[in-house]
């Protein structure tokens, strides 16, 4: 799970800033336009959207993931909202009423900002062959040479805890695995071998 300081770090590069920008400009004229959010938390929304999208993999969010959906938002947040309303958590009520029709801009900046954060010249990238069982040795060498900073995004996007990452007994329902292999296809993260390996994890 990313930190408020790494959040903030990544909406300091001109790149992810500007498409992050647009992003919140045409969101918030169409969706929310009294919301007043900055552009730290705006980037904290969008990096919730891939998580919000496996909530909603069977059309409803329940008590359960609101609650972890909040959890989550609030350690995006700048500064700290314990005892004053989240901007964060605020937000994603406007996303999640019409997540379908904003969620491929979200991933787009996303994309954007895990090409602009990775080096990906020694990740492996193949198509493999992904029924059956994980191996796992060689899903430990896979993860432990990738980027530190991509793995930060797999987990932060598709985990609770980041540790689990190296887990070989993920649990999933069905609708939420294939959302998941969606959203990794359109963040490119489908043709990196850890990515492909990690969600041979889930059962």
């Amino acid at each position: 799970m990313f930190t408020e300081y790494e959040i903030e770090t990544m909406v300091e590069n001109p790149q992810i800033l500007e498409a992050a920008q647009e992003l919140k400009k045409e969101f918030l004229k169409t969706e929310a336009p009294y919301l007043e959010i900055n552009d730290h938390d705006f980037f904290s929304l969008i990096m919730m959207a891939p998580t919000i999208g496996i909530a909603l993999a069977d059309g409803t969010i329940s008590l359960f993931e609101e609650i972890a959906l909040n959890k989550k938002a609030r350690k995006l947040s700048k500064g700290g909202y314990f005892m004053k309303k989240d901007p964060v958590v605020y937000a994603m009520k406007f996303l999640i009423k019409n997540y379908f029709n904003w969620s491929d801009r979200f991933f787009g900046v996303l994309h954007t900002a895990i090409n602009t954060a990775c080096d990906f010249e020694n990740v492996s990238q193949r198509k493999i062959d992904t029924t059956g069982e994980v191996d796992y040795p060689t899903y430990k060498k896979e993860v432990l040479n990738a980027p530190h900073i991509l793995i930060r995004f797999i987990a932060s996007f598709f985990l609770e805890n980041e540790e689990d990452i190296i887990n070989k007994d993920h649990r999933i329902g069905k609708s939420e695995y294939e959302s998941m292999l969606s959203i990794g296809e359109k963040l490119g993260l489908d043709n990196l071998v850890v990515f492909q390996m990690f969600s041979q994890t889930f059962k």
